[in-house]
């Protein structure tokens, strides 16, 4: 049996007791014998866990790679080739369509009164200037909400300035607000007739780099240059103004809309040994921002979920359900490769018990959330006594599980997240910064861990969660 074949190593590396597993077990839903097993899979994650070595991987041998781009094949090929090596008993794609874009170069100075120049960096799919750039006054607001409600008049032929700072949080609960300004910026600009945009970055450092992302683009007539400034540039245009003279500032940007084209999901499996037709889902998405390395976003996230499934394919035999590893697509331009997932398989989530995506960074995981009926909380307990000896506490039952995740919570599928410190993630998240320096190993291994511990009792347990409602 199982728990014949494991006990030797559950003896040596086990930090419960046997009686902590006895209390943990007694509601019945998760058997001892798997508590026990999800023990030593946790153990051996933290001794053994590898997951440093394939973000190392992607990073180095892969590096950018923004939907659509020469990047994105590269990438999509590296994920098929290590999900074999590493053993998965089924290895395939999934073709997802994305717009396609260029980027080319992006400057900004400041002509008057003070001249010098700016760091910026071009929103996605953002537009060019006139050739030879454009020139003029800045007008400020303190928010994206600011601007939508501005006349006209006071936009009309001059660049907006959206001047929001990002609170610092552990659970970046600051980006939430100072995104708005990011997605929707662009539109109201261009609405308004304004010449371009200018926009503080979305983050929280203070260092001279600018942080790009996407923008909401479709049905926009007329749309306008946008650009990202970094913190201390927004700074510094904001001391300008308090002076009380006009402030101008030139523009010269340039970017290319391509032809839409494929990109694709990557897809790898452990089939289950008595019910392969459901599925315990963890995911994460294999595309970047094309200015760093992706490093932290998400390569760590797509090493976390392949590693575990790596750590559970060595055991004698396939937990009783299947463990299904999803790299989406497109991530980062609007959840594109888990929307058209959805609605591929539209007809078979009712098999997907469960859904999970890492996607925030390579923080210690400090939180374990779920969105689960009340009537399954105590799987979510008992998985709880093997995630708090990894200083991981429980939280609430409003888990979305992750960016992607969220379009599988949005039809119904429960979900679960083990949550990042994300104190520092915004300071490195789509810029040139976030390169394979910001990873810890050893946060990584803390991460496999308590992954691969929701993952296998998730896969391994006979009964299910149940259903939650969809949301609307």
């Amino acid at each position: 049996m199982l728990n014949r074949v494991l006990k030797p190593l559950a003896t040596v590396t086990g930090s419960l007791t046997a009686a902590l597993l006895i209390v943990a077990a007694q509601a019945a839903p998760l058997k001892q014998e798997d508590l026990s097993v999800a023990e030593v899979l946790r153990d051996r994650a933290l001794e053994s866990s590898d997951a440093y070595s394939l973000v190392e991987s992607l990073t180095v041998e892969v590096g950018p790679r923004r939907a659509g781009t020469k990047g994105d094949e590269r990438a999509v090929a590296w994920a098929q080739q290590k999900m074999q090596d590493l053993g998965f008993d089924r290895v395939y794609t999934e073709q997802i369509d994305v717009k396609r874009w260029a980027r080319g170069h992006a400057h900004a100075e400041v002509t008057a009164p003070f001249p010098q120049p700016l760091v910026v960096s071009s929103l996605g799919y953002g537009a060019s200037t006139p050739e030879g750039g454009l020139n003029a006054e800045i007008v400020e607001f303190a928010d994206v909400e600011a601007l939508m409600k501005a006349p006209a008049r006071k936009v009309k032929g001059k660049i907006a300035f959206i001047n929001k700072r990002m609170e610092r949080a552990r659970t970046g609960e600051g980006y939430g607000p100072a995104v708005q300004g990011r997605s929707k910026g662009m539109r109201a600009a261009a609405e308004k007739g304004a010449a371009a945009l200018l926009l503080r970055s979305v983050g929280t450092d203070s260092d001279r780099f600018a942080h790009t992302g996407m923008m909401s683009i479709d049905g926009v007539a007329n749309p306008v240059p946008a650009l990202a400034l970094s913190a201390p540039d927004a700074n510094l245009l904001e001391a300008m103004l308090e002076r009380g003279k006009p402030v101008e500032v030139k523009l010269d940007v340039h970017n290319e809309p391509l032809a839409d084209g494929p990109s694709f999901n990557v897809i790898g499996e452990l089939v289950g040994r008595e019910k392969p037709e459901e599925v315990v889902l963890i995911g994460a998405h294999l595309d970047s921002w094309d200015e760093g390395t992706g490093a932290l976003d998400d390569g760590a996230g797509v090493a976390i979920v392949m590693e575990t499934a790596r750590l559970i394919s060595e055991l004698p035999q396939r937990p009783r359900r299947t463990l299904r590893v999803v790299l989406f697509g497109a991530e980062e331009i609007g959840l594109v490769g888990a929307r058209q997932y959805v609605d591929a398989h539209q007809d078979e989530l009712d098999n997907i018990i469960m859904v999970s995506e890492s996607d925030f960074g390579a923080g210690k995981v400090w939180r374990f959330d779920t969105r689960i009926p009340e009537s399954k909380f105590t799987i979510a307990d008992q998985m709880m006594q093997l995630l708090a000896p990894l200083g991981i506490e429980r939280g609430n039952n409003k888990s979305s599980g992750g960016p992607d995740s969220s379009v599988f919570v949005a039809r119904g599928v429960p979900a679960m997240g083990l949550y990042q410190d994300g104190t520092d993630y915004f300071d490195y998240h789509h810029t040139p910064n976030d390169t394979l320096d910001k990873v810890d190993p050893d946060n990584l291994k803390q991460n496999v861990a308590a992954w691969v511990v929701m993952s296998f009792l998730a896969a391994e347990m006979e009964g299910d969660f149940g259903r939650v409602p969809a949301e609307h």
